[in-house]
């Protein structure tokens, strides 16, 4: 079995229909984004979500989101 610690990136929401929403964000094969540094998922975050930060329609209800952040994961592989 083999350890690594990555950083992924996390969507975030909260509003009052659904409450408090988190999952690891993926690409479009269906595998969660991964970065070797906070620094490089937290780059990405900004590039691809900057406008959150512009739209308060989007960060207030009914939608409640929130700006992704990098969070740090440890992947195990194992063999089957």
């Amino acid at each position: 079995m083999s350890k690594a610690t990555r950083w992924a990136i996390q969507w975030r929401s909260a509003n009052r229909l659904d409450g408090y929403k988190t999952h690891l964000m993926a690409d479009e094969t269906g595998l969660p984004l991964m970065f070797a540094t906070r620094a490089l998922g937290r780059a990405f975050a900004k590039k691809r979500y900057w406008f959150f930060r512009t739209r308060p329609d989007l960060t207030t209800e009914p939608h409640g989101w929130k700006m992704p952040r990098a969070v740090k994961v440890i992947v195990t592989v194992r063999m089957a």
